[in-house]
């Protein structure tokens, strides 16, 4: 098995089927999740880079990079599916760029990991609550979220210096203050191409095209083939039954990554 901490994606002429095959898996099934679920795509391929040795810096841009073109095929379809809201898609945009950008700069010029265990107790507890609301859900009663253009922020920022956490952040939130599960997945899960392109282009212009890693050509192939099947499944899920498994995915990646902190 190469080296993947230390090859960077420029150099990937003499890469098989064999290289990449793992991380083509991991990215289908990182992006089912994620299309289906709002959340997880970024957790678990950062997780992963990571985990081998990839700095957090270079880790976090071959998954931006990564989401620019599974993002783009999701949200795809996710328009297809009808499964968005316009006008929620233009309050989280700019705020969610404007965010995504200072969390490139910071990640790619101080450690901001530390804050990381506290943000995903957080989201561990809003999980339990939705979790809770998804068990007492009887009739399917929705309302248009209100607090968005401050999440959108810190949810761009969470995503670049943290890795993975516009999805977590942004969609449970919204689920929070009551939106219909599936446009809520969909419209956030669209609105991140345009984060995932503006972040890519922060950290080329931070730390050049070498902070990307060679695991970037099979998470993409993966993730871009599993993007459509994951925008299907949400169009098709019960609220209830869809806002039960957003709370579960939640409190897993939540309490797993806390875990991974304190080791």
């Amino acid at each position: 098995m190469f080296d993947i901490s230390s090859m960077p994606l420029l150099e990937i002429g003499n890469l098989t089927l064999a290289d990449i095959a793992p991380f083509l898996l991991i990215g289908f099934a990182a992006q089912l999740i994620d299309g289906a679920l709002g959340m997880a795509f970024g957790v678990i391929s950062q997780t992963l880079l990571v985990s081998i040795g990839v700095p957090p810096a270079a880790a976090s841009a071959s998954v931006h990079l990564v989401e620019v073109f599974t993002t783009g095929a999701s949200g795809t379809s996710h328009i297809i599916h009808r499964n968005v809201d316009w006008g929620l898609f233009k309050r989280l945009v700019p705020f969610g760029i404007a965010g995504g950008v200072a969390g490139a700069y910071l990640l790619s010029n101080i450690d901001a990991s530390i804050a990381k265990p506290f943000v995903m107790i957080y989201l561990a507890v809003v999980g339990l609550l939705l979790l809770y609301r998804s068990i007492k859900m009887s009739k399917p009663r929705f309302e248009d979220p209100r607090t968005t253009r401050p999440l959108a922020l810190v949810g761009g920022f969470l995503d670049a210096a943290g890795g993975g956490g516009w999805g977590p952040v942004v969609t449970s939130n919204l689920l929070i203050q009551g939106g219909d599960p599936r446009r809520i997945i969909g419209t956030v899960n669209t609105a991140e191409f345009l984060l995932a392109l503006s972040v890519s282009i922060a950290f080329i212009a931070s730390a050049g095209l070498a902070a990307f890693t060679v695991a970037t050509v099979g998470l993409i192939i993966g993730g871009v083939v599993a993007a459509p099947l994951g925008a299907m499944l949400v169009k098709h899920i019960r609220p209830r039954l869809l806002l039960g498994a957003v709370a579960v995915i939640l409190i897993a990646t939540s309490l797993y990554s806390v875990w991974q902190s304190i080791l």
